[in-house]
């Protein structure tokens, strides 16, 4: 099954859910503001991604942050507090991961 992760008021999300529900894709959804994020689905999400794809940089989250604490980062604990500094949505199906909507590379992703 399908799952996307993400928060539910994101723009982002809504074109999403709205992607997959025409195309009859079926998925469940968690929310990082009801349900939190653990650090062992963080680490995939990294692993599979990378660390500049999964902190989302053009995000007020993390563009509020000080010079000196950008350095300082430790990205997962970062991530754990501050859910909305993800990147949205991450898709997870088959054990692989795929961020951001693109609906071509999207369909790409889900067909592979």
């Amino acid at each position: 099954m399908l799952i996307i992760y993400g928060i539910p008021a994101c723009n982002t999300m809504k074109k999403a859910f709205d992607y997959l529900n025409e195309k009859g894709i079926p998925f469940t959804f968690h929310n990082y503001k009801k349900n939190g994020i653990d650090a062992t689905q963080l680490r995939f999400f990294i692993e599979q991604l990378g660390e500049e794809t999964v902190l989302n940089k053009q995000g007020s989250t993390y563009r509020q942050l000080s010079d000196q604490d950008k350095a300082n980062l430790e990205v997962l604990t970062f991530l754990q507090e501050k859910t909305s500094a993800i990147k949205r949505p991450i898709f997870v199906l088959n054990n692989r991961c795929f961020a951001g909507f693109n609906p071509k590379e999207l369909d790409t992703w889900l067909t592979t």
